[in-house]
């Protein structure tokens, strides 16, 4: 491991810079993303930043390499439905706020564990509403009152993606849509959600990527920071 001159606030592990500095800058230290990376390279960076005593989150992360990990470092811990490997290094202040994670239906629920687990790790009250999708509104209709008292609403949803703009036309919160890549044919790998919510017509919906419940935890979590 080599130490940049000036100490720029990285780590040169050889094969990449990791950027120590993030977590002052961010609030959150650098997030890995599993796919990719060897098992040599996981565990240099999970002991680089354990030594650091910053946060660890390891995302698309397979079983078979969590468990590698596992023996090293005993304290890991994972999320199977999600595929997603953390550790937190101390307690945080939690927001008077909550952050409500809605999904449309089971196929969604990876991506909408994913996006838990990372609002839970940045320091998050979270409230999970699953399988409240479009097909059946009455149980939307069940924890609306609820989902009117969140900071901020992540949407979980592939098919046709319709869940954001139903929810975002009900409530005064902030939404942040997940466009999952369930569906059949004509869902061309969750690519008519992501139109479907970046074509919305009720203000107030920030759309990320397919499959990408990190980022909406994320930025969710943002929000959610600055009440």
């Amino acid at each position: 491991m080599k130490k940049m001159p000036g100490d720029k606030g990285f780590c040169d592990l050889g094969f990449a810079k990791l950027d120590m500095a993030r977590e002052k800058r961010k609030g959150f230290a650098e997030v890995i993303y599993s796919p990719g990376k060897t098992r040599q390279h996981l565990k240099q960076v999970a002991a680089r930043l354990i030594k650091a005593k910053q946060d660890l989150l390891l995302t698309k992360l397979e079983k078979k390499d969590y468990l590698f990990l596992k023996r090293l470092f005993p304290v890991l811990k994972y999320n199977p439905l999600a595929k997603i490997g953390y550790l937190a290094s101390k307690a945080k202040k939690i927001p008077a706020g909550f952050v409500a994670v809605v999904c449309a239906g089971t196929a969604d629920l990876p991506v909408a564990e994913e996006a838990v687990v990372t609002l839970k790790m940045m320091g998050n009250r979270v409230e999970k509403f699953y399988d409240c999708g479009v097909a059946g509104v009455h149980r939307l209709a069940s924890c609306l009152e609820r989902l009117k008292q969140a900071q901020v609403i992540i949407i979980v949803a592939g098919m046709e993606g319709a869940l954001a703009s139903l929810v975002s036309g009900l409530v005064k919160s902030p939404i942040v849509a997940v466009p999952t890549s369930c569906g059949y044919g004509s869902n061309f790998s969750g690519l008519s959600a992501l139109l479907t919510m970046l074509n919305s017509c009720s203000p107030g919906i920030a759309v990320v990527n397919i499959d990408n419940g990190f980022g909406a935890g994320y930025f969710a979590s943002l929000i959610n920071r600055r009440e």
